[in-house]
């Protein structure tokens, strides 16, 4: 991706940044010329992001902050630090999420335990970052919160129950959420990736299954994380400013909706 100023001026918090589809993320804002705010749970993943940033686009372009999106007060601190470096917030990208991790299981099997702490930080997690840079946003009567689901939620995909059950969550609160703070000039909209592979290893996904996500896509590549950015860089633009309560499927033709 070439460097532009298509958001000079401008501040994308991004949750998750510290590898996968966030690290993307943090890079192709930044080279379009926003300030990024990196708020990632692993510090040593956030600072060496940080660091590809600085690496490409300069000095100052970049921090990186130790959070749990799940912690209401360190979500409050990762805004006051962005704030406190940056000035403003108006790009809120709310990528962070358990998955690769979990094991494919019967819903029933699925401990409690494990349940919990999938909704927390999938759930919780992008209702407490709203949360808090919605006031941010109010005043200055612009802003862009983009919320990652997954296109899982319209498959209905097996023995990943709580993985699909906060996923749909995440649209709900994107449709509620653009209704409360549309008035603002604040929009809100959800992205539906398909099956995305990235660095991170997948060791669920057979070839087998990498054939099989092939002939269920209209297009016959698989998707990669440049995919998902270009989507979050239109509706993160003036061009989407009358672009909300959304659920896009970016998934090359998987579902349709």
């Amino acid at each position: 991706m070439t460097k532009t100023d298509t958001f000079a001026g401008r501040v994308a918090l991004i949750t998750g940044a510290g590898q996968g589809i966030g690290r993307v993320f943090a890079k192709g804002f930044a080279r379009a010329g926003a300030k990024i705010a990196i708020v990632e749970l692993n510090e040593d993943s956030g600072r060496s992001v940080a660091a590809e940033v600085e690496a490409e686009c300069g000095a100052g372009t970049v921090i990186a902050i130790r959070a749990d999106v799940a912690d209401p007060a360190a979500v409050d601190a990762a805004i006051a630090e962005t704030l406190e470096a940056f000035g403003r917030i108006d790009v809120a990208i709310n990528n962070a999420a358990i998955f690769s991790t979990l094991k494919m299981r019967p819903f029933e099997e699925i401990p409690f335990d494990e349940w919990r702490q999938v909704m927390r930080v999938n759930v919780d997690g992008v209702m407490l970052v709203s949360k808090a840079c919605a006031p941010v946003m109010r005043g200055n009567r612009h802003g862009r919160i983009i919320n990652i689901s997954s296109g899982v939620v319209t498959m209905g995909r097996p023995h990943y129950l709580h993985y699909v059950a906060s996923k749909a969550a995440v649209v709900g609160m994107t449709r509620a959420m653009a209704r409360e703070l549309g008035a603002d000039g604040i929009t809100v909209n959800a992205l539906l990736p398909g099956a995305t592979f990235t660095e991170i290893e997948r060791e669920t996904v057979t070839p087998a299954q990498k054939t099989q996500i092939l002939n269920m896509q209209c297009i016959k590549r698989h998707e990669t994380a440049d995919d998902l950015l270009a989507a979050a860089l239109y509706l993160a633009s003036d061009g989407a400013e009358f672009v909300t309560g959304q659920s896009i499927a970016v998934d090359g033709g998987t579902t349709f909706r």
